[in-house]
């Protein structure tokens, strides 16, 4: 949302009822969810706040003054209790005596364990001098996009001076760290009456020794920033105008279709990304404007938004006024390589002795006139959020260019932070990524039994999901329960009729849209039916070809379409059947119909194999659990087969294997699993049978 918008001011939500009572520590917590559920306040996991709390020391016994201060990593409007930091603030005031000057500031993070409070294992982050040495016992550090507009402007002191007055004080540019800790101790020292200061290209620190006031004033002050801008760009020309018009939605989403699996197969060479689109409409407003080009090779300018969004973004040569996706894709190729050796050429530029290793030179950002913004990371959740980064950097620069000049972090600046030694560090600490991260399973039959419990062993390993299903019903609950466990970001749905050609093609290109391709297939979609041939009519013939046969041939013709746009390689499974391989009575249609999918496998296992497509099957055997092909007359006709009744048909199957155990619904995601993963790399064509044992269906 554009920062001059009237609409939907900050509210108070500061509610006392439920503030009463709370200890300080609780009310640090409450405002600070409070102060992350609004995107205009700060972004996700930026800014931090502070109390400082006297506390019974667990030694002494002795009341002691102690920081409560949000650790490293979190997120303030979702953080918990265990999400701070406590320290003693004796011990971080008597840091100063051990600081050896601006060129040693980095070591003061070393000393900062020392002064744990209560052995609390959440970790400082570096911005605890920030709020330390403060001497307020409140502290809100935001990054709103109003104030940082300001903050990034040309003439951002006077600007701050016009808007606030001595209310609000302002510092010059200075990395985060120790001695911008001692800047701000020192200005509180030299001006008691100030209730904050604008720190230049970076964000907002406001103060109170009352945990409501201090984050009334933190609202108040972001408040008058955006009224401010509200008031000084009515009427005038941003961005320089439109050079572009929009294409309409759906156009815009063919298009990003199009143009995503080409990029992420250019920028997942070392490791698969993930990618996400944007089109709201302060997206693209920026990237239909006469100055998008110019602006976005400033870069942003408040850390948080470098960090996250690279030094600048990558715009796709794309014209919507005569929209030419194939042109486009031909170029891409050496746009993206342009942009490595742009980026390779700043780290050579600005690098340091002891500077990490270049890091991937890949944009994060893709900005497309006329259609939106993708961006691309390791896993969705990040893919999302550097979007959204992205946009408050858009807000940023709109009321910046407008007010004034816009200016971006300076190059060696923002070098320094990217590849800033104690980020490297986190980076180091960052846990090992699961089997499946970063890659995008398509999920037929979805919200059945094996297509539940498929995808829910992908998303355990940190896959993207999409499940495509024709039982919206079922797709919705299964979707719901997914999304209970393992978030939003990673699940996708879609109402898929296997057989319908459009259907399917629109499926996948809505997992390009919101994933940024495909390399997992589980082509698990079926029906089942039972008749004797002199019974079975020419329909039911035909819809188990439709189904077991076309269908798998439609979802696995797409699949590798994408596959070999993206050249990454993939992996396709079939879920066939035991009955693909071994008669069974009264079954002719489904059992023909399932020995087409195997035979289709082995095709697709040697046309794929070059490119590095794996295709491989799994079957299974009566598996009644969860198995929707059980809820209908399959399972009457199963048993009438057999002689048995329904109730007995589980245990008529247990019993038949050589094994003698069920086959459950886990059992064959965990088959389809070895076959998705790099566990079975070296294996194609290749045929499972999770049966418990049936020595009819013995593959050799």
């Amino acid at each position: 949302m554009p920062i001059t918008a009237a609409a939907n001011r900050l509210a108070n939500l500061w509610d006392d009822s439920k503030a009463d009572g709370m200890t300080e520590p609780e009310k640090l917590l409450y405002r600070s969810n409070l102060l992350g559920s609004d995107k205009r306040i700060t972004n996700y996991g930026g800014g931090n706040t502070s109390a400082k709390v006297m506390e019974r020391d667990p030694l002494t016994g002795a009341e002691v003054e102690v920081l409560w201060v949000k650790g490293s990593g979190g997120d303030v409007g979702s953080i918990k209790m265990d999400g701070f930091s406590t320290l003693y603030m004796d011990k971080l005031r008597a840091l100063k005596g051990v600081y050896r000057g601006v060129a040693f500031e980095d070591e003061m993070v070393g000393y900062l364990p020392h002064c744990t409070f209560n052995l609390n294992p959440r970790a400082a982050s570096i911005d605890t001098p920030l709020h330390a040495y403060v001497p307020k016992a409140h502290v809100d550090h935001m990054h709103p996009d109003a104030i940082i507009a300001i903050a990034a402007s040309k003439n951002s002191k006077d600007l701050t001076a016009t808007i606030f007055g001595n209310e609000i004080g302002w510092l010059p540019w200075k990395r985060p760290g120790y001695e911008l800790g001692l800047w701000l101790g020192q200005y509180c020292a030299e001006n008691p009456d100030a209730k904050g200061v604008v720190l230049e290209s970076h964000g907002l620190f406001t103060w109170d020794d009352d945990a409501k006031v201090c984050y009334e004033t933190t609202l108040h002050i972001i408040t008058r920033a955006m009224e401010w801008f509200e008031a000084e760009t009515r009427g005038k020309t941003v961005f320089g105008g439109a050079r572009h018009e929009s294409l309409g939605a759906a156009d815009r989403r063919a298009v990003a279709a199009a143009l995503m699996p080409a990029i992420r197969g250019m920028i997942s060479r070392d490791h698969r990304m993930v990618g996400h689109f944007d089109d709201q409409p302060a997206v693209l407003e920026f990237v239909n404007a006469a100055r998008m080009p110019e602006l976005a090779a400033l870069g942003t300018s408040c850390p948080d938004h470098f960090l996250r969004t690279k030094i600048r973004p990558l715009v796709v040569a794309f014209d919507p006024a005569q929209p030419d996706v194939a042109t486009t894709l031909a170029g891409l190729a050496d746009a993206v390589a342009a942009y490595r050796d742009d980026y390779t050429a700043y780290y050579t530029r600005c690098k340091h002795a002891n500077s990490p290793a270049l890091r991937d030179p890949n944009a994060v950002v893709y900005l497309a006139p006329g259609v939106g913004m993708i961006t691309f990371a390791k896993d969705k959740a990040t893919a999302r959020i550097s979007g959204e980064f992205y946009v408050n950097a858009i807000n940023v620069m709109r009321g910046a260019s407008t007010v004034s000049e816009y200016c971006g972090l300076p190059e060696q600046e923002a070098f320094d932070i990217e590849y800033w030694l104690l980020e490297e560090a986190k980076l180091q600490r960052m846990p090992k990524p699961k089997s499946l991260a970063g890659q995008i399973a398509f999920v037929t039959g979805g919200a059945g039994g094996i297509g539940s419990a498929t995808a829910e062993r992908f998303l355990r390993e940190g896959a993207c999901v999409m499940l495509a299903d024709i039982d919206e019903a079922a797709l919705a609950a299964t979707s719901t329960n997914l999304i209970s466990r393992f978030g939003r970001d990673v699940i996708r749905t879609a109402r898929v009729d296997v057989t319908d050609e459009a259907a399917v093609i629109a499926a996948y290109a809505e997992t390009a849209v919101e994933f940024g391709g495909v390399d997992l297939l589980v082509s698990n979609a079926g029906i089942a039916s039972s008749a004797p041939i002199e019974e079975t009519t020419l329909a039911l013939w035909n819809r188990n070809m439709d189904i077991l046969s076309t269908g798998y041939f439609l979802v696995s013709r797409e699949a590798f379409k994408m596959l070999r746009a993206q050249g990454l390689g993939g992996s396709v499974v079939f879920i066939a059947s035991k009955n693909g391989l071994a008669a069974s009575p009264n079954a002719a249609a489904y059992c023909t119909a399932k020995a087409a999918e195997i035979h289709l496998a082995r095709c697709l296992a040697l046309e794929g194999a070059g490119a590095g497509i794996r295709v491989n099957v799994v079957n299974p055997d009566a598996v009644l659990r969860g198995s929707k092909i059980w809820s209908g007359d399959w399972l009457k006709e199963r048993a009438a087969a057999y002689g048995k009744d329904t109730a007995e048909l589980e245990e008529h199957y247990r019993q038949r294997s050589l094994l003698k155990r069920s086959v459950l619904p886990e059992d064959i995601a965990e088959a389809t699993y070895f076959f998705a993963s790099d566990l079975s790399a070296k294996s194609t064509g290749n045929i499972l049978n999770v049966d418990a044992g049936n020595v009819q269906s013995f593959t050799r």
